[in-house]
């Protein structure tokens, strides 16, 4: 909003050119999203406990140390980061850029679907939400829907296409299997994957964080023609407009990371793990980068992983890989204390970042 008031009164307001650099609109979301959560953010959990009584079901198969630390914290904290976000991205935002608008809508529509599961989970008292076969076909759904609008906003030559990093304008064009491909394997796989995640005060929100700064940059180089030039990455016009949505993101996740510090005031439930996952997801498709995203959220990767090993071994061996999945939870039924858990994975999810960024250059 701030961005078409500043070119409908041009040189009226003094200064009013810096609105047209993305890295100052950037600065300003991180700025009114962290403020937004600040201010909004104790009002929303009084309201999320005066609701919820005895707050997030706590699932009984997990670590039992859970049933007397985390019981009667509220869930749906997802709902501060999605406000934040929102308000502040159509605040800095340039609102006729089309990029902009998938994604702050795919955001919401996984955020919806999450908080569906969230609500299902507190009325019926227990930790199992919305089907699991129901919710992924409707996540797939949306993801197809995101996808395709994406691949009618950029060119022709990479709407199908797959950038591989490492290597030089090397595409590979799956053509109609692209949609499902984009669609349903990286937008859902990695919002459930972030879901998987947040099992511990703090565990997902700062590899999401690391996770969106990376791709903010990503965003940034992959809208610049000169850049991308330079880097010789493929460019996507329009792109580095995200820059400003993912800015709002890490801004809204430090707000909630502050509610979210152990022990956690708040939870941010699937309303929060599926939208950030599917943002991600998004971003990636609309920059191209969908095979970065796996080494840059590699930890997520990690967590999704260890739940389908153990399930598929259980299944065919009788036995389990790991004492408790997803990852987290093994190394907490292994004696590891939480907050070791969440810096020692926040230290990996740094680590996966630098390597998935190097990929711009190593090429």
């Amino acid at each position: 909003m701030l961005y078409h008031l500043m070119q409908y009164f041009g040189d009226a307001v003094p200064g009013s050119n810096v609105f047209n650099y993305i890295t100052f609109r950037a600065g300003g979301a991180v700025m009114t999203a962290m403020i937004i959560s600040f201010l909004i953010g104790p009002w929303m959990i009084d309201r999320l406990k005066m609701r919820q009584g005895k707050g997030q079901p706590i699932r009984e198969d997990g670590p039992q140390s859970h049933l007397i630390t985390k019981v009667g914290t509220p869930t749906m904290g997802g709902l501060l980061i999605l406000v934040a976000v929102s308000l502040s991205t159509l605040l800095w935002g340039n609102l006729s850029n089309p990029y902009v608008w998938i994604v702050l809508l795919g955001t919401l529509s996984f955020g919806l679907i999450g908080f569906a599961d969230d609500y299902s989970k507190i009325k019926g008292g227990h930790s199992a939400g919305v089907s699991g076969r129901v919710k992924l076909l409707i996540e797939s759904i949306v993801a197809l829907a995101i996808v395709l609008c994406l691949s009618s906003s950029m060119p022709a030559s990479l709407s199908t296409s797959f950038a591989v990093p490492f290597f030089k304008d090397f595409l590979i064009d799956f053509g109609i299997w692209f949609f499902a491909f984009g669609g349903v394997f990286v937008i859902v796989g990695s919002s459930n994957a972030v879901n998987l995640t947040d099992g511990l005060d703090g565990l997902a929100i700062v590899p999401s964080m690391i996770a969106a700064a990376s791709f903010g940059l990503i965003a940034y180089l992959v809208g610049n023609a000169i850049f991308a030039d330079y880097l010789q990455i493929h460019y996507v016009p329009g792109t580095g407009e995200l820059a400003i949505f993912i800015a709002a993101l890490i801004g809204a996740g430090l707000g909630f990371l502050w509610f979210n510090a152990p022990p956690a005031m708040v939870f941010m439930g699937d309303t929060g793990s599926l939208a950030i996952g599917g943002a991600l997801g998004s971003i990636a498709v609309a920059t191209k980068h969908e095979i970065v995203l796996a080494i840059i959220g590699g930890l997520f990767v990690l967590e999704a992983l260890s739940v389908i090993v153990q399930v598929a071994s259980f299944k065919m061996t009788g036995k389990r890989v790991f004492a408790m999945a997803p990852l987290h939870h093994h190394f907490e039924q292994r004696g590891w204390a939480e907050p070791t858990i969440v810096i020692r994975f926040w230290i990996i999810a740094v680590i996966l970042a630098l390597i998935g960024l190097s990929t711009l250059k190593l090429r």
